[in-house]
């Protein structure tokens, strides 16, 4: 066998801190240790953050985490995600829609002599046109950030998909009473 060509670990002396020509190999560390670099002054736990439930709202669930979906198949119902899915997104989003729709059909009409018969919308009304909307938006915006937050829930699916329904049909109707 040619010298140029060595199998590693296959005879000959092995490099390390005896051998001058090769460069020391670091030691390894484990994590939390005193002297490791990434962690000055020794202050990670060796704790596992996989031993806790992802919680309902964290700040991964609001600025965007990792998890979009469960890891085992025995526990997708009623289990937390932190990201949510297109699906999920764009149902909220239709419901979001749609509400400001209702806002805005249901100004329109008073504008036109209509009757709100709505007795909880008749006393956001008294509020005035920008209190009414303000109202009505954080009204439904809070449910839909509960239900989007509990999607692996079917309870919440069917109540995202109740209110979707809902709102399309209620935004058929103030078309049709243009």
């Amino acid at each position: 066998m040619p010298a140029s060509f060595r199998l590693p670990g296959a005879g000959g002396p092995r490099p390390g801190p005896a051998d001058p020509a090769s460069p020391a190999r670091p030691r390894l560390r484990a994590l939390g240790d005193r002297d490791d670099p990434r962690d000055p002054g020794g202050r990670r736990e060796r704790s596992d953050r996989r031993a806790q439930p992802t919680p309902r709202l964290s700040r991964y669930a609001l600025l965007g985490g990792r998890r979009r979906a469960v890891r085992r198949a025995d526990e997708v119902e009623g289990s937390f995600v932190d990201r949510h899915g297109w699906r999920v997104v764009a149902l909220v989003l239709w419901v979001a829609v749609l509400n400001a729709g209702d806002s805005f059909f249901t100004l329109f009409h008073l504008q036109n002599g209509g009757v709100e018969l709505n007795p909880v919308a008749a006393a956001m009304l008294r509020s005035g046109r920008l209190g009414f909307v303000l109202w009505k938006s954080v009204l439904i915006a809070l449910p839909l950030l509960i239900l989007c937050v509990h999607k692996n829930f079917p309870l919440a699916r069917l109540g995202l998909w109740t209110a979707a329904a809902t709102y399309t049909a209620l935004f058929a109707d103030h078309l049709s009473l243009l």
